[in-house]
């Protein structure tokens, strides 16, 4: 492949693989760069460092989450709570869905969450922007009752931690996981009525 064919996103999807055959402790820029047919000097053209290439391959991972979540936003205009409920569960199933379909993949993208804070903190201020948001509208709408939307954002997030946090995936298999979703949900709604 000619280095002026080389994009961001073509590394990204070589890295992704070469990460899922290799794991994150053997993958190499020379691994990806082989890959693409191109220098590892090329590679760094685009990404100035292994670090940078894994955040940026990280941040394409949560991205993927990232994009049911904004489709379920859009409809921001119905009632607060079933939005919220529905929000809370495509970002569940996002995450478990993702861990049980491509585990080696999922594995990797937890071993980069460690080293790619920037990515992470990124997404999570997003998700915490979107329950913010949700909630300030379900207070206009007198279905919640919160002083502080932000902070309730943050806990609600902290309260699900255990369905959407890579930290639990080990048990996103079980065949509870649907009902105690929901029955955490069912909670926390009641508790921000």
């Amino acid at each position: 492949m000619p280095d002026h064919a080389l994009t961001p996103e073509r590394i990204i999807a070589a890295a992704e693989e070469t990460l899922r055959r290799f794991g994150p402790a053997k993958a190499t820029v020379v691994d990806v760069a082989r890959a693409l047919g191109v220098s590892h000097a090329a590679v760094y053209r685009h990404f100035p460092s292994k670090t940078a290439l894994r955040e940026a391959v990280t941040s394409a991972w949560l991205s993927g989450v990232r994009q049911p979540l904004e489709e379920v936003r859009a409809g921001s205009g119905r009632p607060a709570a079933p939005l919220l409920r529905e929000w809370l569960t495509v970002l569940a199933h996002q995450k478990r869905d993702r861990a049980l379909r491509d585990p080696e993949l999922f594995a990797t993208y937890v071993a980069l969450v460690g080293e790619s804070s920037g990515a992470v903190e990124a997404h999570v201020s997003e998700l915490v922007a979107d329950l913010t948001g949700i909630i300030a509208a379900g207070v206009e709408q007198g279905v919640f009752r919160v002083a502080d939307a932000g902070t309730a954002a943050r806990a609600l997030l902290n309260a699900t931690s255990p369905f959407h946090n890579p930290a639990y995936a080990e048990a996103w298999s079980r065949p509870s996981f649907e009902q105690d979703l929901q029955d955490v949900l069912d909670l926390l709604l009641r508790g921000l009525s």
